[in-house]
Parts: C-alpha cells; structure tokens; sequence
C-alpha cells in the first residue's frame, strides 16, 4: 500500500503572521516608552523644577522668607561631605598635569613656559573638572539621598498636604547652596592644583620658581578664573536640580533611593562634562588664547 501523500506547508502570504507583527509593534512601542521617551519627559520634568526652583528663589529673597537656617545647614554639609575629596583629588591631578607637561616642554626646550601651560591648565580644565566630579559624587548624592528618603517617608507628601510648599522649602535652599559651594570648591581647587603643582616643579624637576610664577602671571588673565566660577557655578545649577528631581521622584522603598543616588550620579556627571566641553568652546571662540 502507498503511503497517503504528506500534506504541504500553507505559504506565508504577507498579513499571515499579523500577531507577531502586533508583537513586534507592541515591543517596539514598550521600548519608546521606556527609554527616549521616559528620558524626553524627565528632561522637561527637570528643565520645570529648574525653573520654579529659581523663580521660588528670587521671590523667597524679595520677600525675606527665605529659610537662611536650611541654607546654611546645607552649604556646611555639602562642604562637609567635599572638600576632603576634593584636595585628594586636585593634589593628584595637578602633579599629572605638570609631568606630562614637563616632560612636553623639555622635549621641545620650552621649559620656561611650563609656569603658564600648567597654571592655565589647572586653572581652564583641571579645576572646572574636579569640581564637576566632586559636585556630581559627592554633593549630588547626599541630596539625591537625603529628599528621596523623606519621599519614601511620605514627608514631602505631608508638607503638600499641610500647604508648604517643597521647591521653595527644600529645592530652593539646596540649589543656592550648591552654586555657592560649588564656587568655592573651584577657587578653592585653582590654589591647590596651582601650589602642588608649583611644588612638584621646583622640587621635583628642579624647575626655577621665579620662571614659573612670571610665566603664569604673562599669560593668565581674569578671565581664566572668570570662567572658571561661572562654569562651576552652571554645575552647581545643574547637579542640584537633576538631584533634587531624583530625589523627589524616587520609588520603591529604599532599594529604590539606592537607584536614584546612582541615576542621578551618572546624569549628573554625564551633563557636567557635555556642559564643559560646550563652555570650553565657546570660551576658546570669544576669547582667544595669547600665542606663545
């Protein structure tokens, strides 16, 4: 006998397979959900606090009803929990710098400019930068960290339900503070970087002191620390309302403040450096640097 004859595959005509399309489609739609689109709403949602932060600011000071008691708990805080890291940071940075710069301007025999390259580095990059890393660690954690524990308190629910209102009570003394804070640690950056620096040339490569300062004060001009501060001051800024809007949204117990210390770390210190490299460049166009 012959064996019935085996039945053929349908062809796959185009509609056929309609619900893993609507699959594909469903998950490619989850995936806009859940990344750009999430990211779009938390840059508004940030750019919104940024604003309301500043104008509760500004109308808190015209008003005298700004709360002075947190804004200065908060700016020895954040110096607090900064400014040993930030001279263990700066020391090792400017000793960097000024061995691969060292050694550049030996190779070349423009050993007595290395004054100016090394205090201008510090002072443009060095010190912007270890102020972003210490704003975005330090300070940007322990708000993150403090304003999500009292949202997962239900603190900030209360104070809403009793009429305070929370960007002008806790948002708007820890944007302050940060700016504040975050100027000092440059300034404060701009001296050590440049002292250890001066102290690694002279002692350590057998440089000459006075080539080194009159090499600096020939090329550094005000507007190096200017900008400087102002880059710092936009850190501040930033660090702050990204941490606070973390804070403020955090979810799930405190598992989920742990999350939103890390989410607000990483953004913080991703937005900070994109910030540098734009302020740098439009520096380096409106303000040229002397030629050597």
């Amino acid at each position: 006998m012959t064996a019935p004859p085996r039945s053929q595959p349908s062809p796959r005509w185009p509609g056929a397979d309609s619900g893993e399309l609507r699959a594909l489609t469903e998950a490619a739609s989850g995936l806009w959900r859940r990344h750009p689109q999430r990211s779009l709403e938390t840059l508004g949602r940030q750019v919104l606090l940024g604003r309301e932060s500043i104008i509760q600011l500004l109308v808190s000071l015209a008003r005298r009803r700004f709360p002075y008691q947190e804004f200065i708990k908060q700016c020895a805080f954040m110096a607090n929990v900064s400014a040993a890291p930030t001279i263990l940071v700066a020391i090792p940075i400017s000793v960097v710098v000024s061995i691969q710069i060292g050694s550049l301007v030996n190779q070349v025999g423009a050993t007595t400019f290395i004054g100016a390259v090394a205090g201008m580095g510090i002072i443009r990059q060095g010190a912007p930068l270890v102020s972003a890393l210490m704003i975005s660690g330090a300070v940007g954690s322990a708000i993150t960290a403090d304003l999500g524990s009292r949202t997962i308190r239900e603190e900030i629910d209360a104070m809403k339900v009793m009429g305070v209102d929370p960007v002008r009570r806790l948002v708007a003394p820890r944007l302050a503070a940060a700016v504040l804070v975050s100027m000092l640690l440059c300034g404060f950056v701009v001296f050590v970087g440049f002292a250890a620096a001066y102290i690694f040339n002279v002692y350590a490569q057998s440089g000459t002191p006075g080539s080194f300062i009159g090499s600096f004060a020939s090329f550094a001009v005000a507007n190096d620390l200017i900008i400087a501060l102002v880059k710092s001051a936009i850190f501040g800024v930033l660090t702050a309302v990204i941490a606070c809007d973390t804070g403020l949204h955090a979810r799930g117990g405190p598992g989920g403040v742990a999350n939103a210390v890390n989410s607000a770390v990483v953004s913080s210190a991703l937005m900070l450096f994109a910030t540098n490299i734009i302020a740098t460049q439009l520096y380096n166009t409106l303000f040229p640097s002397k030629v050597l």
